[in-house]
């Protein structure tokens, strides 16, 4: 790459991800609503078995000692 000043390389550099976002693929709405919903619906079952084996495990060391 040359020696070009800091604001054309900046300018290169914007260009070029530019171009690259255009490439991606973008969930339509339908497809990121699914998504997050997976997400939020894995978050809450994940924080309830956490939460479950925090209490069982509690309990359990309080009985062994």
């Amino acid at each position: 790459m040359e020696n070009l000043n800091p604001i054309a390389r900046l300018s290169t550099f914007l260009r070029d991800v530019q171009a690259e976002l255009l490439k991606c693929n973008w969930p339509t709405w339908s497809e990121l609503r699914q998504s997050t919903l997976v997400v939020v619906v894995s978050f809450f079952i994940m924080g309830a078995f956490v939460s479950f084996s925090d209490a069982l495990l509690r309990t359990l060391v309080r009985v062994l000692l």
